[in-house]
């Protein structure tokens, strides 16, 4: 029940999203989905945990299958650039959400906030081990590489929603992987 929630905000949005679209894609009444969850925005907030979730347990897969962990950033972002096959919308869940959330509401904003930046200590970690295994060189910062991927990221995942991205974004996304790479000391 969580993942249609999600696929349906995912798709529409928080703000586009009406209780007669959670009432139609959930199969449940009004009464049903505040006894469940409390509240719309609870039920989103669930959502976004489930989706932030998802998201890490990708990032580890594709650190793992990366022979080192410059390389399983860069398996990481060309995976991002296979628009269409990551979700109901070309665009993160997560950028979307931040895009459309008001700065004045605090609960949404906080939360979204907080994954993001628990993603961007994700890749700050993935540097950092890539510094102690010498595949990055001491003089880097490991925090701002992460953030500057995180950027580059979300500005990626953002640039998917144009209907004319596909191509595009998969081909950024390869440049990206590429610098990723080209950090390794040779």
């Amino acid at each position: 029940m969580l993942a249609k929630a999600l696929e349906l905000f995912w798709s529409k949005g928080y703000h586009a999203t009406s209780l007669k679209d959670l009432e139609l894609a959930l199969d449940m009444r009004p009464g049903s989905i505040y006894a469940a969850f409390g509240s719309k925005e609870a039920l989103f907030s669930e959502t976004l945990a489930l989706y932030a979730e998802t998201s890490r347990a990708q990032f580890v897969e594709a650190m793992e299958a990366g022979p080192s962990r410059l390389a399983g950033l860069a398996n990481h972002v060309r995976r991002l650039g296979c628009v269409g096959e990551t979700g109901p919308s070309r665009a993160c869940m997560l950028v979307k959400t931040l895009l459309e959330t008001p700065d004045d509401d605090a609960t949404l904003r906080a939360q979204t906030e907080t994954l993001m930046r628990g993603m961007e200590e994700m890749f700050a970690r993935a540097f950092r081990e890539a510094q102690a295994r010498g595949e990055l060189g001491s003089e880097a910062d490991p925090q701002h590489l992460a953030s500057r991927l995180q950027a580059e990221i979300f500005g990626l995942r953002a640039y998917a929603q144009r209907t004319d991205s596909r191509e595009k974004v998969a081909q950024l996304a390869e440049d990206i992987a590429r610098d990723v790479e080209a950090r390794a000391l040779a």
